[in-house]
């Protein structure tokens, strides 16, 4: 069979296309829901970007997915040519498989109530969502350790990197402190809530669309040769 091409351009359109999709299905939703108190299309809620277990959060786990098979893809050829910043690969594909799985499963809301406690109750303004204070540890740390492999890379991929980083930690984080303010002077039953809640999780999967963007087309310029082959199961020739 004739190995698969993965087009950067065409693969970036048709994620691109179906956020678009998902986001204003979310905004005609929750619309409906606060405006007109319609309960008719009740099940647009499969499509609510800030929802679990729906449709837009399994379409942002088979992104970090498919980002996290492209840095496999990346890392292996790394350790073949015994290239430099192999160590970073690894850790950027195993970082997104985590991505992936906690996009499905929401295990960094566990860590809300424990760092609740830590901070004493009471109002938290910006860290009500107090889980977002081990992410910015985190965030510093994975930052100061990429920073010289950031730098490494094409100018380009860098920039792209950058973007999708800016894009997707801004969505992530930087918006639950706003969310954070609101929800605690005005509960998360209204439609700016809803509101800000989709432009968080558009933000996310935008920076994971630049990011696969990126991983292609560096895919493309440095391993050229790289292609996804497919045997049909019945043209194997059994073992004895």
């Amino acid at each position: 069979m004739k190995p698969i091409t993965l087009n950067p351009s065409a693969i970036t359109r048709l994620l691109a296309v179906v956020e678009i999709i998902l986001v204003c299905a979310a905004l005609v939703g929750q619309l409906l829901r606060f405006v007109f108190g319609s309960t008719i299309l009740t099940k647009l809620a499969i499509f609510y970007l800030d929802g679990e277990k729906n449709i837009p959060t399994f379409f942002s786990a088979l992104m970090l997915i498919f980002a996290a098979a492209l840095l496999v893809l990346i890392t292996t050829h790394k350790i073949r040519q015994k290239s430099t910043y192999i160590l970073h690969w690894v850790i950027l594909s195993g970082g997104f498989l985590c991505l992936a799985f906690d996009e499905l499963f929401q295990f960094h809301e566990s860590l809300v109530s424990p760092v609740r406690s830590l901070l004493g109750g009471g109002r938290l303004g910006i860290f009500y969502f107090a889980w977002v204070i081990p992410a910015i540890v985190a965030v510093v740390i994975l930052g100061l350790f990429f920073l010289r492999f950031v730098l490494h890379l094409p100018p380009k991929t860098r920039l792209a990197c950058v973007l999708s980083a800016i894009l997707f930690v801004g969505g992530a984080v930087g918006f639950e402190f706003v969310e954070g303010v609101y929800v605690e002077l005005h509960g998360n039953e209204t439609l700016t809530y809803a509101m800000l809640t989709i432009v968080e999780e558009a933000l996310e999967m935008a920076g994971v669309i630049v990011f696969i963007r990126a991983l292609l087309i560096y895919l493309s310029e440095h391993y050229p040769d790289v292609s996804l082959r497919f045997q049909r199961i019945d043209s194997v020739t059994p073992k004895d």
